[in-house]
């Protein structure tokens, strides 16, 4: 009889390895952020606060930065992955480098903010092009979800408070383009906030939606071709009367808080007004009904305003409001979306919580924790975690298909990034191989090849 020695073999394990590559798929990111001219577009953008004579350039040094968040780095000194590996991330500066470079445009305040800001608006405008029917406007019509994000802070830093969930942290308010089920969704604006920030603060949404505005083409600025969703912490008056506005005639589609008066509309409404909503593949909805709401309910409220009242059966174990009414939970949303049946325009309004699914991925990508001590440095620290979104949702949209195109970051990295690679030197190229054995080997090197076959910028 044998002597069990365990389930798994022993390895002998030497320090002495120098041509195996770390972080291989990482060469993914690294063509992504060539084809979208991203490196060149922040380069020109930071070269206010280039020194005399310095060995590093800022844009490279900021990028570094987002890729190593990207293969799931949390805080500045991650970017050592890179530094381990300069046959495929290029020469990365020091942790003191990249330090004093974030100091400095922090103190830079709005105007670097506004530099990396409109780099990144100009690689987008490129990916779009690139990716073409696959790109997010390929209906001619651009979806923006705002949603807020409670982020904890484990230490007293600079704006960190009380949040409406009893943790204490900040309360950013993000935007991201909503890629529809053949995709991710890329961010587009990231407001950093109190954690005391009200949720339905006006301003703050104003603000948001207009860096997620000059964040997408010209073309979709203004104009009913942009749609503006958020849940009911959108749902204001002064943030609806903007985005209805005469010239900006931005769609919209808000969530409403349930008010007494509503709810008074809503026992009026007759058993023949109910609608039954419908899913994404056009079938009925089981135990759901939307209605339409007019007269007085919509007095105060922009032209044009459509209010629109879901009932639905709770789910088992849930609880219900005081605003519900007949043992059916009562949501309510607004639009200006005119022409289209109303249980078409409640299923695009509940799409919304594919929103949840883009946080779900900030958080897995640097939106873990504010790392940074002052509120000016976790400015560039979100601009930075949205550089790395943005090559999460890119590099998917432009180079992976089917399913592949749907995994989240964590799979990414798990399946792709993490992959290890032989460095071989032949005459004057050096040629990365990947393990053959690795089961994800042939969607890297197919991703790779559709990549290098895409047209260089400019």
């Amino acid at each position: 009889m044998k002597k069990r020695i365990g389930s798994y073999p022993r390895v002998r394990i030497e320090g002495s390895g120098r041509v195996v590559v770390s972080q291989a798929g990482g060469v993914l990111l690294v063509e992504t952020v060539r084809k979208a001219g991203l490196d060149t577009a922040i380069s020109t953008a930071l070269t206010p606060w280039r020194k005399a004579r310095a060995v590093h350039d800022p844009g490279k040094i900021l990028l570094d930065v987002a890729l190593a968040v990207a293969l799931g780095g949390d805080c500045l000194a991650d970017v050592a992955m890179l530094r381990a590996e300069p046959a495929v991330f290029g020469p990365a500066a020091s942790d003191p480098t990249v330090s004093r470079l974030i100091d400095t445009l922090a103190a830079a305040g709005p105007k670097a903010l506004t530099a990396i800001r409109a780099a990144r608006a100009e690689a987008r405008q490129q990916v779009w092009r690139l990716a073409d029917r696959e790109a997010p406007d390929a209906g001619g019509t651009v979806t923006v979800d705002l949603d807020g994000v409670l982020v904890i802070a484990h230490s007293d830093k600079e704006d960190a408070a009380p949040t409406w969930k009893r943790t204490y942290g900040h309360h950013p308010l993000m935007g991201f383009v909503d890629h529809g089920q053949g995709g991710t969704g890329e961010p587009v604006t990231a407001l950093l906030r109190p954690g005391n920030a009200g949720s339905n603060t006006a301003a703050d949404h104003i603000t948001a939606t207009q860096l997620a505005l000059a964040q997408l083409p010209k073309k979709y600025r203004r104009g009913r071709r942009t749609l503006i969703r958020t849940d009911s912490a959108g749902g204001t008056h002064d943030f609806v009367a903007w985005l209805a506005q005469r010239g900006r005639w931005l769609s919209y589609s808000v969530g409403l808080v349930i008010t007494e008066q509503v709810h008074q509309h809503v026992l009026k409404v007759p058993a023949s007004a109910w609608t039954p909503a419908v899913e994404t593949d056009g079938e009925i909805r089981d135990g759901a009904w939307v209605a339409e709401l007019t007269g007085d309910v919509l007095t105060g409220w922009p032209k044009g305003m459509r209010l629109i009242v879901r009932k639905e059966r709770p789910h088992p174990g849930a609880q219900l409001r005081l605003t519900d009414a007949d043992g059916m939970r009562l949501t309510c949303f607004a639009t200006n979306t005119s022409g289209r049946p109303i249980a078409e325009l409640e299923l695009r309004h509940r799409l919304r919580a594919r929103a949840e699914d883009r946080i779900r991925n900030a958080r897995a990508t640097g939106l873990r924790n504010m790392p940074l001590h002052r509120t000016a440095q976790n400015r560039i620290w979100l601009e930075i975690v949205q550089i790395a979104l943005d090559l999460l949702a890119w590099m998917p949209m432009l180079a992976l298909t089917g399913k592949a195109r749907l995994w989240e970051p964590r799979r990414l990295r798990l399946r792709l990034f993490t992959t290890a690679g032989q460095l071989v030197t032949t005459g004057r190229r050096q040629i990365l191989r990947l393990a053959r054995h690795w089961p994800w080997t042939g969607h890297i090197t197919a991703a790779l090849e559709r990549l290098i076959q895409l047209p260089d910028p400019g």
